[in-house]
C-alpha cells in the first residue's frame, strides 16, 4: 500500500508540464506542509471549492490526512491537511568543508534522521559517495523504512553549482571543482537529485520552516569562516545565469586589497570572514580558537573579541547596504556560526547598513529591512537541501 502512495505521489510531484489542479494541490502540500484549505485555494489560485473536491479524493486514496493545529492562545484547533507520512520521504545531503551530513524527513515535514560525518579536509568524491550512500542505508535499515519510497535525494554544496550539475570555480571543498554532482552520485542512489549552493539552501530552510515564514523577499547572509549570501524574489531564491546570484562574501571592497581565493582582491570575505577573526583572534591570545568558542568568549565578557566582532558587523553592514540598494529587501537573516552573537554583530550591522544604504530610516513607512538572526544555525543548510526535494526547487540535474 505504501509503495503504492508513494507512486503516486512521485507521478504527482513530476508533473511539470501538464500543471493540473490535483497535482497543483500535491505540491503546494508537499512544499509547505500542514496547510488548511483556505491556504491551499491561495497558494495555487484554485477555487475554494476545487481544493476541497480534490482534497476529499486525496484522502480516499489515502495520499492526504488531516491534522490538527492550535494557533497561540485559547481556542479549538484548526483542521489542516498534510500529505501522508508514510507517502514518502527524502533526503537532504551537505558537502560541506570538512564534513558531509544526512537529514531524513518524510514529506510531512517530520525529520526522521540527522547524520553528521567528519571528514577530512581534503575529502574526494569517490569517499564522499561510498560513505554517504552507507550513512542512508543505515539510517532506512534502523528506522526500518523502504528506500522505495524515497522521492529524491537534496544536495547542498559549498559552492555554486552550474546548470548542468557541475561544481564550479571557487568551491570551499578542495578538488570538487568542475565535479558532476548526477555523474558523481546517481549511479550510488539510483534517485532524481537536486542541488543549489548550502546559502540558498539556508535560505530556503527559513522560509520554510524558519525566522522568514511569510516573507517573500529577503536576504540571507551567512556570516561563518567563509561568508556566503542568498537572495529571495517573490518567494524564490534566486540562482542567476552561472548559480552565483547572492555571493555577497564576493562583494569587492578594495581593488588593491589582499588576494581572495576567487581570484579577485579585497572582496568582502576577507574583509570580515570567520577565517580573518581566527587568524586575528589566536595572534592576540596566542592560542587555537574555533569560531563558536571565539562568540562564546566574546559573551561572556572579553573585550577584544567583543571588538573583533562589532568591527566585522560594522564591515559586512556595509557590504550588505549595496546588496540592499539593488534589491530593497523586507528583511535580512543572518545566519552561520557568527549569528549567534546576536546584537554584538546584528547593532553594529544594522548601523553601517543604514549609513550606506539608499533608503535611509524614516524615508518610507516600515523604515530599514528587519535583522534578523535564523532558526536554523546549526543545519539550515541541509534543512533546505531537503526542501529541495520538498519544493522541487532549485535545479534538478
Amino acid at each position: 500500500m505504501a509503495n503504492m502512495i508513494s507512486d503516486d505521489l512521485r507521478g504527482l510531484l513530476s508533473e511539470r508540464h501538464v500543471d493540473s489542479p490535483v497535482a497543483r494541490v500535491v505540491r503546494a502540500l508537499s512544499g509547505h506542509g500542514a496547510v488548511s484549505a483556505a491556504q491551499i485555494a491561495r497558494t495555487t489560485g484554485l477555487a475554494r471549492s476545487t481544493v476541497s473536491t480534490i482534497l476529499s479524493d486525496l484522502k480516499r486514496s489515502s495520499l492526504v490526512v488531516e491534522v490538527e493545529t492550535r494557533s497561540p492562545g485559547v481556542g479549538r484547533p484548526a483542521i489542516a491537511h498534510s500529505l501522508n507520512p508514510e507517502a514518502g520521504t527524502c533526503l537532504g545531503v551537505l558537502l560541506g568543508r570538512n564534513e558531509a551530513r544526512v537529514v531524513l524527513a518524510d514529506v510531512a515535514h517530520n525529520v526522521i534522521a540527522d547524520v553528521a560525518i567528519p571528514l577530512e579536509r581534503d575529502y574526494r568524491p569517490e569517499k564522499a559517495t561510498r560513505v554517504i550512500k552507507q550513512t542512508i542505508d543505515n539510517i532506512y535499515k534502523e528506522h526500518s523504512l523502504p528506500f522505495s519510497g524515497l522521492l529524491g535525494v537534496g544536495f547542498a554544496v559549498s559552492g555554486a553549482i552550474a546548470a548542468n550539475g557541475r561544481i564550479l570555480r571557487g568551491a570551499s571543498i578542495p578538488g570538487w571543482s568542475g565535479v558532476d554532482l548526477r555523474a558523481t552520485f546517481e549511479p550510488a542512489l539510483q534517485k532524481p537529485i537536486f542541488a543549489d549552493k548550502e546559502s540558498n539552501c539556508a535560505a530556503l530552510a527559513e522560509m520554510m520552516w524558519g525566522a522568514a515564514v511569510g516573507v517573500e523577499d529577503f536576504v540571507l547572509f551567512k556570516h561563518d569562516v567563509t561568508i556566503g549570501g542568498a537572495i529571495v524574489a517573490n518567494g524564490r531564491v534566486l540562482s542567476g545565469y552561472a548559480g552565483t546570484a547572492g555571493e555577497v562574501g564576493h562583494i569587492m571592497l578594495n581593488p588593491h586589497g589582499d588576494l581572495c581565493s576567487c581570484g579577485n582582491r579585497g572582496c568582502l570575505e576577507l574583509e570580515c570572514g570567520g577565517s580573518q577573526m581566527i587568524s586575528v583572534a589566536e595572534r592576540r591570545g596566542g592560542r587555537s580558537l574555533t569560531l563558536p568558542i571565539l562568540v562564546q568568549e566574546a559573551l561572556a565578557g572579553d573585550i577584544g573579541l567583543r571588538r573583533l566582532i562589532e568591527d566585522a558587523g560594522d564591515v559586512a553592514g556595509r557590504g550588505l547596504a549595496t546588496v540592499g540598494t539593488l534589491f530593497n529587501p523586507r528583511m535580512i537573516v543572518i545566519s552561520g556560526a557568527l549569528a549567534a552573537a546576536d546584537d554584538i554583530l546584528l547593532a553594529p550591522m544594522r548601523a553601517s547598513y543604514g549609513k550606506y544604504t539608499l533608503v535611509k530610516s524614516g524615508d518610507v513607512d516600515g523604515d530599514l529591512p528587519t535583522f534578523v538572526v535564523g532558526k536554523f544555525l546549526d543545519n539550515d543548510n541541509c534543512l533546505g537541501a531537503v526542501g529541495l526535494v520538498l519544493r522541487h526547487h532549485g535545479r534538478l540535474i
